[in-house]
């Protein structure tokens, strides 16, 4: 048998191909290793989509479990009604009629039915309700915008307004303030509670009332019986748009996308900058991000400034809504952090209060991660 020692030729050239050959194995999967760990850092957030999820039957189940559960307890109103509240009832109407929409679903679900159930018999009932909160100064404006709203978007798959929609635009633009400094828009809750009953609420309040306007059919533009109304909300929107928080400034935004000429291009292009200046390194928004920075808790604690469900829910559905180019990383960005932050068993997505320190999982803490729900699902719910 041959032997093969250190001192025979043909071993040693046999040893240094073998080595040669071990080497260059090596140099190639350390070569792999760092081409996968520089990609993993330079490929965008949106690269991961694709791994990434969410639990939309979750969402959807959460968010109907706690719309009846306001229903029946904090937000029942007389003749059997209740308040269609901008923290859980609101942001829910908007997720089921997009998740419909989505899944072509001819009838809505049960609970979603009984929200438009409830809407349409007080349009109907209107001069016998009971005003929300027992407001009679601000609670009929805001629920005239609030009912608009919701039966537009609810009927938007149709060129055709029913006759409850019609009606509940009329009453929408009698409560429009017809003259003085606030002409254009409407009497608002103001309970000192950010986001949506605090001072600045009264511009979110007509902003939405403007999406109200731009879910219609384009022909209900041009009726000239409301010409007037609209030339006076388009003129309280602009007249002090700059110094609005970021959320009224992206509710207006979203307005637009759906109001062709409310805002022009570099207005519009301005708000989509200023929410993505706001963008933190995770890819999110905090809550506290849209509010003015002025706004200090009742109970004296920092706000919360990380990333949470309704700050990137919000501006992650109104950047898509208003496609802009620029955008696009923000946006991917936007919907990985709310792939990755749902809490999927529950199927809801966590926020925290801007006006006291409140357990976001608490009775009352509930109702900023049932908005942040609301909104996330409609982030998530593009094609």
């Amino acid at each position: 048998m041959k032997r093969f020692t250190q001192n025979n030729p043909s071993d040693r050239e046999s040893n240094r191909t073998f080595l040669s050959r071990r080497m260059g194995i090596a140099l190639f999967f350390m070569a792999l290793s760092l081409i996968c760990t520089v990609a993993f850092w330079i490929l965008p957030a949106g690269a991961s989509h694709a791994t990434a999820s969410w639990n939309s039957k979750a969402a959807s189940a959460y968010l109907d479990q706690r719309t009846v559960s306001w229903m029946h307890n904090g937000g029942a109103m007389d003749h059997g009604t209740f308040c269609i509240s901008c923290h859980t009832a609101f942001p829910y109407a908007l997720a089921q009629q997009a998740l419909q929409t989505r899944m072509r679903e001819q009838t809505p679900s049960p609970v979603y039915s009984q929200l438009i159930a409830s809407v349409t018999k007080r349009v109907h009932l209107w001069t016998e309700d009971q005003p929300y909160l027992n407001n009679k100064a601000q609670g009929p404006g805001t629920e005239s915008v609030l009912n608009a709203l919701v039966l537009a978007n609810y009927g938007s798959g149709s060129q055709v307004l029913s006759p409850v929609t019609q009606q509940a635009l009329k009453i929408m633009w009698s409560q429009q303030i017809k003259s003085g400094p606030n002409a254009g828009a409407w009497h608002w809750f103001n309970y000192g509670n950010e986001p949506w009953e605090a001072q600045d609420s009264q511009y979110w309040g007509a902003a939405l009332a403007a999406v109200a306007v731009g879910t219609l059919p384009q022909a209900y533009r041009y009726d000239p019986d409301i010409q007037d109304n609209l030339r006076l909300l388009k003129d309280y929107l602009l007249h002090d748009l700059q110094n609005q928080s970021l959320q009224n400034r992206l509710t207006l935004l979203w307005a637009s996308t759906k109001w062709q000429g409310l805002l022009d291009a570099d207005q519009q292009a301005a708000i989509v900058h200023a929410a993505m200046a706001k963008q933190h390194p995770d890819g999110g928004w905090s809550s506290s991000d849209l509010i003015p920075p002025t706004w200090k808790r009742g109970d004296g604690t920092p706000q919360e400034t990380k990333s949470d469900g309704y700050g990137t829910g919000f501006v992650t559905f109104v950047l898509e809504e208003a496609d802009n180019a620029h955008s696009k990383g923000a946006i991917k960005a936007g919907r990985l952090w709310l792939m990755r932050n749902q809490n999927q068993p529950e199927g809801s997505w966590t926020a925290y209060s801007l006006n006291r320190n409140l357990d976001p999982t608490s009775g009352d803490g509930r109702f900023m991660c049932d908005a942040a729900t609301g909104y996330a699902i409609l982030a998530l719910n593009t094609k």
